[in-house]
C-alpha cells in the first residue's frame, strides 16, 4: 500500500541506513539498488550523507578513510559516490554528498547574513528544514523520480541523528521507503546465525520514530528461512522485504541478485510506479559473464597506503571493467614501496611474474623511491605500465635520471633543493595556504597529440577528465626529456601543462597527471584502462 503523507512531493525517495557495524556495504547496495530501478526505466539520482564535521572528505587520510573520489566539479567526496557513478553511469555534482560541516556552515553564514533575524537559532526547524530543502533541491536539480539516499554511519550514533530526524520529517511530506541494512553474525564455534544484533538496530530505528519497510541483511552464507521469519516476527516487516546479501564474488553482482528477489517490483509498487524497462540488466549480464573468465593477468599496484586497500578502490575497479571488457580477469599484487625504498626488498623481487605496473596517486615523499624503483624496472624490462597522478610525475623523475643524466633530478614537493626541479609546484598554488578544496581540481580538458598513443586509445584529439594535484611538469624540462624519446601527448588548452607522457616502441609505457580511474564505468572502462590491460594479456 502506498504511504499518505500530509504534503505531496513529486519525487519519490528511498533512504538507506546501516545497523550494527559500519563497512556493510550500504554504498554498493545503494549503487546497485539506483542501477537496477534505472534498469527498469526510472530516473535516479543519489546522495551520500557523511555525518562528519569536515566540510569534505579532500583533506583525510586515505587509511583512515578511503579513498577521496573527485568530482566533475571539483568535489572531493566519500569513495561511496564513486560507486554510484560507476554503477549508475551518472556524472555527479558536489550537491550529492552532504556532511556534518556542510550543513553546519550553511545554516551559519544564513544566520550571519541575518535570514533567520529575531529566531533562536536550533537544530530543529532550522538544521532539519535545510537539509529537506536540499534533498528536495538535488532532485529538482536532475528532474528524478527517484532519490537515493545513503546515511552515513550505524544507527545509534551520535553522529546523525539529526540526519535521520530530517529524514523521518521528510517522510511526512512525500513518499519515502526506509532500507535497513543490517549483519547477521554467525558464531564459529556452533555454526548458528544470529538475530538479536539486527533486532536491536530496528528497535534503535524505531525508537528515532522510523519504520523500516526493508531489512536488506548481510551475512557470509545463504541466510536460513527461519531467520528470515524471526527477523520478520521482531522487526514488524514482512518477510517478502526481508532481502538477503550473503557474500559475493563479484559486487556487480548484486543488481541482479536484487533483481532475483523482485525488490524492484516491491518498491515500484509501493511507489505506485509503473515498470517501463526496455532491455533491463541484458548488457550488464553480459559484461558478468564475461568477468568470468578463468583467463588472469597479474597487476602490480605499487603504492604506500597498503594498510587499506579501500585507498585505491577506483583503480581496483578500473582495473576489473576493461577486464571484463577483454575478457580476462585480475589478479592485484599489492606492493608497498616503502619496503623497496628501505632495502628490505629488491624492485625486481617485488615486480616478479607481474604483467603489467600501475603507480598510482598520493602525497609526500614517504615510498617515493620505491615507487622510482618500480617505474625503471618497468621501462627498462618492457612491462606494460601505468603512471596515475604522482605516478606522472615519478615517471617524469625516473626518466630525467637514467635517460637524461639529471642524477638529482626531483619534485620540490620532496627536495625543495633540488638542482632539477622536473615537478614544480603549480604558479596558481604558490600563494595558497589553506589546505581544503584548494588543489587543481575536477574536470578539465585534455588536448591530445595527433598520431600518438593516446589518440588511438581515445579515438578522439580532445577528452575530459578529472585532476587533483598542485604541482605538474616543470615544461623547462620538456624539450630535454623530449629529445631522449618520451613524448608529451596531452596537454592543457594553453598548451603549459603536461597531462599523458607516453613512451614509443614500449610494449606499453604511459602515464596521465589526471586520475583516469574517476571516469571509467562498468559498461564503458577508461581508455587508459583498456589500453594497459590489452597490453598486459600481451595483445
Amino acid at each position: 500500500m502506498q504511504k499518505k503523507c500530509l504534503v505531496r512531493d513529486k519525487t519519490k525517495y528511498i533512504v538507506v541506513t546501516g545497523g550494527v557495524i559500519s563497512g556493510l556495504g550500504k554504498g554498493i547496495f545503494t549503487a546497485s539498488l539506483g542501477r537496477l530501478l534505472q534498469a527498469k526505466g526510472l530516473k535516479v539520482v543519489p546522495i551520500k550523507i557523511d555525518p562528519y564535521i569536515n566540510a569534505d572528505a579532500g583533506t583525510m587520510n586515505p587509511v583512515e578513510h578511503g579513498e577521496v573520489f573527485v568530482l566533475d566539479d571539483g568535489g572531493e567526496v566519500d569513495m561511496d559516490l564513486g560507486n554510484y557513478e560507476r554503477f549508475m553511469n551518472l556524472n555527479l555534482t558536489s550537491r550529492s554528498n552532504i556532511t556534518t560541516g556542510k550543513i553546519y556552515k550553511k545554516v551559519i553564514d544564513k544566520e550571519r547574513e541575518g535570514v533567520y533575524l529575531g529566531k533562536t537559532v536550533q537544530l530543529i526547524p532550522h538544521i532539519t528544514d535545510e537539509l529537506k530543502d536540499w534533498f528536495k533541491d538535488v532532485a529538482r536539480r536532475n528532474k528524478a523520480e527517484i532519490e537515493l539516499i545513503e546515511v552515513g554511519g550505524t544507527v545509534g550514533d551520535i553522529e546523525n541523528l539529526i540526519f535521520l530526524e530530517a529524514l523521518r520529517q521528510l517522510s511526512m511530506e512525500a513518499d519515502v521507503i526506509f532500507v535497513h541494512c543490517t549483519l547477521i553474525p554467525i558464531l564459529q564455534v556452533v555454526g548458528e546465525q544470529k538475530t538479536k544484533p539486527t533486532q536491536q538496530s530496528v528497535q534503535k530505528l524505531r525508537e528515532i520514530g522510523i519504520q523500516p519497510d526493508f531489512v536488506f541483511l548481510r551475512c557470509q552464507v545463504p541466510i536460513q528461512d527461519k531467520i528470515i521469519s524471526k527477523i520478520a516476527l521482531f522487526t514488524g516487516v514482512c518477510e517478502d522485504n526481508i532481502i538477503r546479501g550473503q557474500d559475493l564474488d563479484n559486487i556487480y553482482k548484486l543488481p541482479a541478485f536484487l533483481e532475483e528477489q523482485n525488490v524492484h517490483k516491491k518498491v515500484m509498487e509501493l511507489f505506485d510506479i509503473d515498470d517501463r524497462s526496455t532491455n533491463g540488466l541484458e548488457e550488464w549480464k553480459k559484461m558478468l559473464s564475461r568477468m568470468k573468465s578463468k583467463k588472469e593477468i597479474n597487476v602490480a599496484m605499487t603504492g604506500k597506503y597498503m594498510a587499506l586497500h579501500d585507498s585505491y578502490v577506483s583503480i581496483e575497479q578500473s582495473l576489473k571493467h576493461a577486464a571484463g571488457m577483454l575478457g580476462c580477469t585480475v589478479k592485484i599484487k599489492w606492493v608497498e614501496t616503502t619496503d623497496i625504498e628501505k632495502g628490505k626488498v629488491k624492485a625486481g623481487e617485488a615486480l616478479k611474474g607481474i604483467d603489467g605496473v600501475i603507480v598510482p596517486g598520493g602525497f609526500g615523499s614517504r615510498g617515493t623511491e620505491g615507487k622510482i624503483e618500480c617505474v625503471r624496472y618497468a621501462r627498462e624490462n618492457n612491462i606494460p605500465f601505468l603512471g596515475l597522478c604522482y605516478g606522472f610525475q615519478l615517471a617524469s623523475i625516473e626518466y630525467a635520471r637514467n635517460v637524461c643524466g639529471l642524477a638529482k633530478a626531483n619534485s620540490t614537493e620532496i627536495d625543495k633543493n633540488t638542482p632539477h626541479p622536473v615537478i614544480d609546484i603549480l604558479p596558481s598554488q604558490k600563494n595558497v595556504y589553506k589546505k581544503g578544496g584548494t588543489m587543481r581540481l575536477g574536470g578539465q580538458d585534455v588536448l591530445i597529440k595527433k598520431g600518438s598513443a593516446a589518440e588511438k586509445l581515445y579515438g578522439f584529439r580532445k577528452v575530459r577528465e578529472r585532476f587533483r594535484h598542485r604541482y605538474e611538469f616543470n615544461p623547462e624540462y620538456i624539450t630535454r626529456l623530449e629529445n631522449k624519446g618520451l613524448v608529451f601527448s596531452g596537454h592543457d588548452s594553453t598548451g603549459e601543462i603536461m597531462q599523458i607522457l607516453e613512451l614509443p616502441g614500449h610494449k606499453f609505457f604511459m602515464a596521465s597527471q589526471f586520475h583516469p580511474e574517476f571516469t571509467s564505468r562498468v559498461l564503458k572502462p577508461n581508455p587508459l584502462f583498456y589500453g594497459f590491460i590489452k597490453s598486459a594479456l600481451g595483445k
